[in-house]
């Protein structure tokens, strides 16, 4: 006891690490395959049981649906959702085998007219959706659904008679662009990343990051996100950032930001953490479920990319 009388204020403890405050917040809030996702990239845990989990989601048509991607509800499988599930099994590297090529069967099935991947199939009709992804009758060829999944599988060198026509498509999609939104430029990105004709890659990306500049699609100072625009139909606030163009230090959009630019994004990001451990979904919400699966799938690749550049987690 202090000599006034008073006890002492016992001393402040550390600082949990990012890395535990995140694990927290994904045990309490995640689904059953993002918190198996989370063991396997931070806890040593094995890939089996997020294949097990994300089975869960698989149709029998080789596609994935169930909310995979939580802004589409419902059973019935869809390309977002076939995309999501080949992004996990690329993260744990199992993307290949029976399981890939049942899922190249259903991408194959669902394909527009020149090959590509709508953004939502039809059958998605009847089902709760965000209203920022529409359903349509005949819906248009996407480069947003069809880029990351092109990417992913030259990735792996996954060969399958669907890619060469999407392939194609990719190539001519992201080399017409004058105009563009951040989630499309980082569909691009994700396929020029990837793409097996390294030289024109270079090219094409050289060429999209004097495009995201000249459009300032990127908020370079995310002290002063006032002085930067939000993209026409996203959410207020919605910016993007160079960390999300350059999830990793080796992709192609790395080059586009300098030392700089990129060490302000990354500090950013990392301050991003809340409160519960969680990081926050900057897109629109819409509801509450699809937000809440939402975060623990923000929160994972945001102490991926963190720890990707070198920066401390935990």
């Amino acid at each position: 006891m202090a000599e006034n009388g008073v006890s002492p204020l016992p001393p402040t403890p550390p600082a949990r690490s990012p890395l535990v405050r995140a694990e927290q917040f994904v045990w309490l809030t995640a689904r059953v395959l993002e918190q198996r996702l989370f063991a396997h990239h931070f806890l040593n845990g094995s890939a089996d049981p997020v294949e097990t989990a994300l089975d869960a989601h698989r149709n029998d048509d080789g596609g994935y649906g169930h909310a995979l991607e939580p802004d589409l509800r419902g059973p019935v499988s869809q390309p977002l959702h076939t995309a999501r599930a080949l992004h996990v099994l690329d993260a744990i590297g199992r993307c290949g085998g029976q399981r890939v090529e049942r899922a190249c069967r259903y991408l194959t099935s669902v394909s527009t007219a020149d090959g590509a991947l709508p953004a939502v199939h039809p059958s998605q009709r009847g089902y709760p959706t965000a209203p920022f992804v529409p359903v349509v009758e005949t819906p248009p060829s996407d480069l947003l659904a069809t880029g990351p999944v092109v990417g992913l599988l030259h990735r792996n060198a996954v060969w399958h008679a669907w890619l060469f026509r999407a392939t194609d498509f990719c190539w001519q999609r992201i080399e017409m662009l004058e105009r563009s939104h951040p989630y499309e430029v980082r569909a691009a990105v994700s396929f020029l990343d990837s793409a097996p004709d390294r030289p024109r890659a270079e090219a094409a990306a050289d060429r999209l990051g004097r495009l995201v500049r000249d459009q300032r699609l990127a908020a370079l100072d995310p002290g002063d996100l006032d002085a930067w625009p939000v993209a026409p139909g996203y959410a207020p606030g919605e910016h993007h950032f160079a960390h999300d163009y350059a999830r990793t230090p080796d992709s192609l959009a790395r080059a586009w930001f300098t030392e700089e630019e990129m060490a302000r994004s990354l500090d950013f990001l990392a301050a991003e953490q809340q409160d519960d451990g969680g990081w926050p979904v900057r897109w629109r919400r819409w509801a509450p479920a699809p937000a809440l699966e939402a975060r623990p799938i923000v929160t994972i690749e945001a102490l991926r990319t963190l720890r990707a550049y070198g920066r401390p987690v935990g």
